[in-house]
């Protein structure tokens, strides 16, 4: 099982090389709070909030995932050069259709040289 690194909040970080480190590799889950039963939902993921990470040959985002609690939703693979071999936010938009009351979304992606990164949780409310 690899380990899996969680985002930690940068402002209670001391040295700067620390807070670019932890924030570059995290993504971050932006959507509504609310959405509709059985109509698309979407759900945009970035990596990272201030700091790009690099998309050299050896170090880059292989992917981001999105889940719902521990169903796997929607998954993109990137290559090096994806983000034109400068640093970068990855993003992409996820289009999800719920069918429960409530959804617990959480990102996770893969950075080649350091690993296994994880969201915090995001609650939607599902509506009819």
């Amino acid at each position: 099982m690899p380990k899996i690194n969680r985002y930690v909040d940068i402002d209670s970080v001391e040295k700067e090389a620390k807070k670019d480190y932890i924030d570059r590799h995290s993504p971050f889950i932006h959507c509504e709070k609310n959405a509709k039963k059985g109509e698309k939902f979407q759900v945009r993921i970035q990596m990272g909030n201030e700091y790009k990470h690099p998309d050299d040959f050896d170090h880059y985002i292989a992917y981001i995932q999105l889940f719902d609690g521990e169903t796997l939703l929607s998954q993109t693979t990137y290559y090096a050069g994806a983000q034109g071999s400068a640093p970068a936010h990855a993003s992409v938009i996820f289009e999800v259709v719920p069918t429960k009351s409530k959804m617990k979304l959480v990102a996770m992606s893969y950075c080649t040289k350091h690993g296994v990164w994880e969201s915090d949780p995001v609650e939607v409310e599902v509506g009819e």
